[in-house]
């Protein structure tokens, strides 16, 4: 899915499924489902880690994991999440966030 073809379904308001993945594996069965946008959550932290919370998820650990669906996708389009409180409010992003990204 292209980002002209999110807007077409935002203008036209139509709905979009998305689905959460966080590894190679499941980014294929999501998109043998015919799934058109997968998100990669902070909730990784819950359900991959095994943590209470997600308060704990690094930037690092979810650039990793939107690195692997990424790898995999070949049409679903891949939205990655940011941890909580790698951003603060306002456009700009946070420090620490930009801290070693190229």
């Amino acid at each position: 899915m292209t980002i002209p073809e999110f807007q077409r379904h935002k203008r036209d308001k139509k709905k979009l499924i998305v689905v959460t993945a966080y590894d190679a594996l499941f980014t294929r069965i999501v998109e043998q489902a015919g799934i058109q946008a997968i998100l990669v959550g902070d909730s990784l932290g819950v359900v991959v880690q095994g943590k209470a919370v997600t308060l704990s998820v690094t930037m690092e650990e979810m650039l990793y994991h939107t690195k692997l669906v990424v790898g995999a996708a070949q049409q679903a389009r891949v939205i990655g999440d940011m941890p909580f409180m790698s951003y603060q409010a306002g456009c700009a992003p946070s420090p620490s966030s930009l801290q070693g990204r190229s």
